[in-house]
C-alpha cells in the first residue's frame, strides 16, 4: 500500500501545481527488493521521494519517470536483468509498456506503474460581471485551473490563458501585462468595434498585439453568458497545437525542463543528473553512474572504459 506520507506530500505538490510522477510497484518477479505497493515520486528535478527498489531501478524509475513529465502519458514500466533480453537500456514502447533491462540488477522483474499528475492549464478570468462568472464555471467543467483575477495581480510563469471581461475597466493594463509575458492566449471579451480600439491604443508591438484576440471566441451565434464562455473556450481549443509549437519568451510550462543526461560506462545504462547523481572525474570531467556498484568498478579499473 502506498504510503500514507508519500499520498499527503503528493496532495501538497498537486496544490502547489508541482508536477510529478507516481510510481507503483503492481508485480514483482524475485529476487527483488520492492514490495507489490510499495511506491515513489518523481519530482521535475529528477528528485525520487520514496522507495520502488534499490538504486539501480530507482535510477531507471528516475529516467524513465522524467520522460513522463515531458510527454504527460502515464505507462507500465518492467524492469528486467539485461540477461533477460541480451540488450541493455529501454525497447520501444508498445501498448502503453516499457521494458528496460538493466544489468545492474540482482536479478528479479520489476512492473511499476508510472503515472503522470501534470497540473491543468491555468487561466486567470477578469470581471465579474455573468460572463466572467460563465467562464469559470465552464472553465472548471473542462478541467482547467480556472480562476477569477484582479489587475495588478502578479502573472504566475505557468498562466496559459487569460481572459478579460470588465467591461471596459483596466483593460489595457491587463492586456499589456499579459501580451508582454508571453501568455499562449489572451481574449478581450469586447465587441468588434470596441476591440479593435482597444487594441489600438496598446503600447506593444504588433506582434505582441496581435496575440491579442478580441472579439474573444468562436463565432457560434453565441447569446447566454454560458455559450459566450463556451465559444471563448472553443476558440483556445482550437488555438491548441498553434500554442503549442510557439516560442512564447516568458509564458512558462506546465511540465519540467529537460534534465541532462549521460550514459554509465560501465552498465551502459542512461543516467539523469542530478545533484544525488553519483560521479566521478577523469580526464577533466565528470563520469556518471546509476549506483555505487558500477562506481566501484570504474574506480577499480577506469582503463578497461575506455570509451568513457
Amino acid at each position: 500500500m502506498t504510503n500514507p506520507e508519500l499520498l499527503t506530500r503528493a496532495d501538497v505538490l498537486r496544490h502547489g501545481r508541482t508536477p510529478f510522477v507516481l510510481a507503483t510497484v503492481v508485480h514483482v518477479e524475485r529476487p527483488t527488493s520492492a514490495r507489490p505497493g510499495d511506491s515513489a515520486l518523481v519530482l521535475p528535478d529528477g528528485t525520487v521521494e520514496g522507495f520502488v527498489g534499490g538504486s539501480c531501478a530507482e535510477t531507471t524509475v528516475q529516467s524513465q519517470g522524467l520522460r513522463v513529465l515531458r510527454t504527460g502519458e502515464s505507462l507500465l514500466l518492467r524492469i528486467t536483468p539485461a540477461g533477460d533480453s541480451g540488450t541493455t537500456g529501454a525497447e520501444e514502447p508498445a501498448d502503453g509498456l516499457v521494458t528496460v533491462a538493466n544489468p545492474c540488477l540482482s536479478g528479479g522483474t520489476l512492473d511499476i506503474f508510472l503515472e503522470a499528475n501534470l497540473p491543468p492549464a491555468l487561466v486567470y478570468v477578469y470581471g465579474h460581471a455573468p460572463i466572467a462568472r460563465a467562464l469559470l464555471d465552464v472553465g472548471r467543467v473542462l478541467g482547467l485551473d480556472a480562476r477569477p483575477a484582479s489587475p495588478g495581480e502578479p502573472l504566475p510563469p505557468d498562466l496559459r490563458v487569460v481572459v478579460i471581461a470588465t467591461h471596459g475597466r483596466d483593460e489595457e493594463t491587463v492586456l499589456t501585462e499579459a501580451a508582454r509575458a508571453g501568455v499562449p492566449y489572451i481574449g478581450l471579451v469586447a465587441s468588434a468595434k470596441r476591440g479593435a480600439a482597444v487594441l489600438a491604443a496598446l503600447d506593444l508591438d504588433e506582434e505582441r498585439r496581435a496575440r491579442v484576440h478580441t472579439p474573444a471566441g468562436l463565432d457560434i451565434g453565441s447569446r447566454t453568458p454560458a455559450e459566450t464562455a463556451l465559444s471563448v473556450y472553443a476558440e483556445i481549443i482550437a488555438l491548441r497545437p498553434q500554442a503549442a509549437r510557439a516560442d512564447l519568451p516568458g509564458a512558462g510550462s506546465t511540465g519540467p525542463r529537460p534534465v541532462p543526461e549521460e550514459v554509465d560506462p560501465v552498465c551502459g545504462m542512461t543516467v539523469a543528473i542530478t545533484n544525488d547523481t553519483l560521479w566521478l572525474e577523469r580526464a577533466g570531467h565528470r563520469v556518471y553512474f546509476c549506483g555505487p556498484g558500477c562506481r566501484h568498478a570504474f574506480a577499480d579499473d577506469p582503463s578497461r572504459y575506455a570509451h568513457a
